[in-house]
């Protein structure tokens, strides 16, 4: 048998060495994955990932609107107004109707009778 170069046997003993480390990794890594799998690191990750940013996101754009309230009051209470005279169309829409058809009927909303101007007479007669 040969004799191997110095060299050699110290590149061999090298990558023994690596190996071993890598092994010891590798073990270290299926300990570690057989405890929490692979997809519920991945999705752990990034949920906690995208909470964090949505999070943060969501208050710079609640200090924006705030900022953009104050600012613009009288815009704000115009847009509630209009948002709540919208909403309660119908049951304004149905008072004024009423109103409208008790007057014509010559009656109040309380049903007394209404006044009425006595016809003027005919001319000629």
């Amino acid at each position: 048998m040969s004799v191997l170069p110095q060299r050699f046997i110290e590149d061999r003993a090298l990558r023994d060495a690596a190996r071993a480390v890598l092994d010891e990794d590798i073990a270290r890594l299926r300990t570690s994955l057989g405890e929490q799998g692979v997809a519920s690191r991945v999705t752990s990750s990034i949920g906690t990932t995208v909470t964090g940013r949505l999070k943060a996101g969501a208050s710079d754009v609640l200090e924006s609107a705030k900022d953009t309230a104050i600012d613009n009051r009288g815009v704000i209470a115009v847009l509630v107004s209009a948002i709540l005279l919208w909403l309660m169309r119908g049951p304004l829409l149905s008072l004024v109707t009423e109103e409208d058809f008790a007057h014509e009927e010559g009656t109040d909303l309380d049903g007394a009778e209404a006044a009425v101007a006595p016809a003027s007479p005919a001319e000629g007669e």
